[in-house]
């Protein structure tokens, strides 16, 4: 892979900025490709070479947040990390996306539209967790119940929730009963 020329440089990272700035600003959903090029000061061909769209653009914002979160289930401490009970983990796994849901929400909200949701590479990986833990738990029919489980994460959902008015901690005990329920340790 050669590097990244200076110029190309500058203009992701104003992109990104201009992005994250009217994502935080605004419902993500709302905006468009011409709204991130003005914000950047670029043009639209700039903009379309690297990123074919805005959900594309918030992925590449989200993406650290996620891989954080990636390394933490797969070799951080336990009960998020391996060590723990499936049970356990699967509710540190809840709190820890309820945890970036509230500070990254809107990002996932830009995201995950519609089915696009599935095709994302974070949630191959959410879901690959969930059906690793539900097997460890000797779960009937994990495959059925892990799209289900990862359902009450939706940024839609959580979204609503909040606006609702319930609390983030309330929302992390409700996640945690489910785990309870679900799975015995």
């Amino acid at each position: 892979m050669k590097p990244e020329r200076a110029d190309a440089a500058r203009n992701r990272t104003k992109v990104l900025a201009a992005a994250a700035d009217l994502f935080a600003a605004k419902d993500p959903r709302a905006v468009t490709m011409d709204d991130i090029a003005k914000a950047a000061g670029v043009g639209r061909g700039t903009l379309y070479r690297r990123y074919p769209d805005v959900a594309s653009i918030a992925v590449a914002l989200l993406d650290e947040h996620e891989t954080a979160l990636q390394q933490g289930l797969m070799s951080g401490p336990p009960p998020l990390g391996p060590g723990a009970p499936p049970a356990e983990r699967l509710a540190a796994f809840y709190t820890a996306m309820a945890d970036l849901l509230e500070t990254h929400g809107h990002l996932a909200l830009a995201t995950e539209t519609g089915g696009r949701r599935f095709e994302i590479g974070a949630y191959g990986f959410w879901r690959a967790h969930v059906l690793s833990l539900l097997r460890a738990a000797s779960v009937p029919a994990p495959e059925a119940l892990a799209d289900t489980l990862l359902a009450p994460l939706a940024p839609e959902v959580f979204t609503y929730q909040r606006a609702q008015g319930l609390s983030l901690e309330e929302v992390k005990t409700a996640l945690t009963r489910l785990t309870t329920v679900l799975i015995s340790s």
